[in-house]
Order: C-alpha cells, then sequence, then structure tokens
C-alpha cells in the first residue's frame, strides 16, 4: 500500500503501538528507535475544561508527507488529541491510487488546446498525459470496485491507540451532487468506521441534495454536518435542518464574522444542539478586510466563544483550522501549538 516519503513503517507505527499498550512504561528507560508520538500517550489532551480542542487536517496540507503515518505525527506535535480527518488522508491509507499526473500542467495545456495555441511538443506532452490519465482512470475503477469501507477500521484503531479521537470525517468529492447512491453510502459507512459522529460537506445550493443526503445519513446512522465560508448567516441551515433530523451544522466562527455577521453568540445559543463540530479560525471583519490572522489578532471572538462554550457545557468540539499565512521564522506545526495555546489560556481563564 503506497503513501508519500513514510519516516516509518505502518507495520512497525501499529506494532510498536501494540508493544506499548500491552505494558512497556517510560519511567527510566529509553525507547530508541521509537516514534515521536509514543510520550503523547500518557500526557496528551486537548479537552479543557470540558471544551474539546481538536483540529481538521485541512490544516497540513502544505506538509510534503500526506500520508496517514505522518498526518498523525503532526497531529500530535500540535498538540491535540481529536480531529476532522480529511478523506484524501484517510483514502490513501486504505490503497486508494495515487494520481501522480500533474494538473496544473494538464490544465494549462489543456486550455491551450481550445485555442488552437499548442506547440508540437506540447501536442506530444498532452498526448502523453491523456495516456496517463486513462491509465489512473482505469486504476482507480478497479479500486473502487473493491473498496471496503471497513479497512477504515484500521485506521481508527492506529489513531485511537495513539490517543486521537476521529470525531468528524470530511470525504472531499464523495458527498457532492452528482455522485450515486453507492458512493454517498460508502463515505458515511467510512465515517462510522472511522469512529466519527458525523461526515461533513459544504452547504449544498440545491436543497434537494441536502434532502438526498439527509435521508441517506438517517439510512446510514450517521449525520451530515454542513459547513460554510461567507454565505453563513444565522438562518443559512434552515431548510437543511427542516428536511431531516440527520441534517446537522458544522459552521466555522472566522468565516461567520468575514461575511459581516454580528449575532455570534445568538448563533451559537440558538443551535448549542445542532452544532456537531465547528471551524475556528481568527479573521477580521468585513468591514476590516476580511483577512486570516494568527490567533487573537483579528475581528473573530474566539476566547469569549470558547468561554461560551465552557460555560454552557456545549459539547460539541472546537476545530481549529490553520489558513493563515507561516511566518519566515515559524513552521506550521508551531502556529497550531499557538492557536491551541491560546485556545487552553482561554479556557483557564
Amino acid at each position: 500500500m503506497k503513501s508519500n516519503k513514510k519516516n516509518f513503517t505502518r507495520r512497525s507505527f501499529i506494532g510498536k503501538t501494540a508493544t506499548l499498550a500491552a505494558g512497556l512504561t517510560l519511567s527510566s528507560r529509553k525507547l530508541w528507535g521509537f516514534p515521536n508520538y509514543i510520550p503523547h500517550l500518557l500526557k496528551h489532551n486537548s479537552g479543557i475544561n470540558g471544551v474539546q480542542i481538536g483540529l481538521i487536517t485541512y490544516s497540513f496540507r502544505a506538509m510534503k508527507d500526506q500520508s496517514a503515518e505522518a498526518t498523525l505525527q503532526y497531529i500530535l506535535d500540535s498538540g491535540v488529541n481529536a480531529i476532522e480527518l480529511m478523506g484524501g488522508v484517510a483514502e490513501s491509507f486504505i490503497g486508494k491510487p495515487e494520481n501522480k499526473i500533474n494538473r496544473r500542467i494538464y490544465s494549462r495545456l489543456m486550455r491551450k488546446e481550445k485555442k488552437n495555441d499548442l506547440s508540437r511538443d506540447e501536442k506530444k506532452e498532452l498526448a502523453d498525459l491523456h495516456l496517463q490519465k486513462a491509465s489512473f482512470d482505469k486504476e482507480l475503477e478497479n479500486w473502487n470496485k473493491n473498496r471496503n469501507a471497513e479497512d477504515f477500521v484500521k485506521l481508527r484503531d492506529m489513531y485511537n491507540d495513539a490517543g486521537v479521537k476521529i470525531y468528524g470525517f470530511k470525504p472531499n468529492y464523495l458527498l457532492r451532487k452528482g455522485n450515486s447512491d453507492e458512493n454517498i453510502n460508502y463515505a458515511m459507512q467510512a465515517g462510522k468506521a472511522l469512529g466519527a459522529s458525523h461526515v461533513t460537506i459544504e452547504l449544498p445550493e440545491d436543497p434537494a441534495h441536502s434532502l438526498r443526503l439527509g435521508k441517506l445519513a438517517q439510512k446510514n446512522g450517521i449525520k451530515v454536518a454542513y459547513h460554510g465560508h461567507t454565505q453563513q448567516h444565522i438562518n443559512w441551515w434552515d431548510t437543511a435542518l427542516e428536511q431531516s433530523e440527520s441534517n446537522v451544522l458544522n459552521p466555522d466562527l472566522g468565516h461567520y464574522i468575514a461575511a459581516g455577521n454580528t449575532d455570534t453568540f445568538e448563533f451559537i445559543k440558538k443551535f448549542s444542539s445542532k452544532i456537531y463540530s465547528m471551524h475556528i479560525k481568527d479573521r477580521k471583519s468585513l468591514a476590516n478586510g476580511q483577512d486570516n490572522m494568527p490567533f487573537g489578532m483579528g475581528d473573530t471572538p474566539i476566547k469569549e466563544t470558547l468561554q461560551l462554550m465552557r460555560d454552557n457545557k456545549y459539547s460539541f468540539p472546537a476545530t481549529i483550522e490553520y489558513e493563515y499565512k507561516t511566518p519566515e521564522d515559524s513552521t506550521i506545526i508551531e502556529e497550531l501549538k499557538k492557536c491551541v495555546a491560546y485556545c487552553k489560556n482561554a479556557l483557564d481563564s
């Protein structure tokens, strides 16, 4: 099963976790050769004063190694123990073929072809890319015939053994309009196998699709939580919520502020039982330019919202989504640690 440039193998990763679970301690002996995640098993918990701080693994999109094993290490290094997992990471773990075609070049050449503006060499390059795409499409078609949502249990176990819970699953293309019921059922069954209470997708523009998703979610025993960007407002989810008890919310606090909304606390109180997880990021308001900012430097009331969640004992996780530009003297992991520390300080206040 392929994945990109792993620093340690899946077999050794799972085996070392099992060894530790069997009774190995970290008292006075050094565990040479063990993955870095092992110390986290004894002390790792980002549930703070009743509020679960998590992150979406989209936050690691710029990291070179996108394997499930590397992603787990990023999660633990960031200081959280609960996540919303992206579908690409999960499907690569169970063997989904990797598309190695340079999509940027392919798209550029396709655009030039439409304009009848290809050179002889470009025509040859595009023909080769067409052959590669046809080969990949066939490989993917064969893989899809044999995929099994139960294979995700191994991934869940690997993450759980390292102390990480998967509470949400974002299966990307699989829930979109135009997909077959087979694809949608597979995505929802994968979410259940991973231990997630909900799968996430942007709220469809077509209410017929949210109706369909709600019915399939009910059938599969999982919730479908609808995400939003700057289209969000307090009544934006009303139709989907009326359609099915299985339709719930995955709002984004930063985008909500960037949209110009000023009723954040009213919104959260109104839908507290329907929010299954909420993205948090710091953005400037619509009036101030909407920029993504380091936590505490924008207009999003992150601190006050976390305290509202704590004081009212709301059970949904707060999901950090890393979107601001990484400073030149820092790293994604270091910045995520700062985000987690900001949340911890807010909840300890």
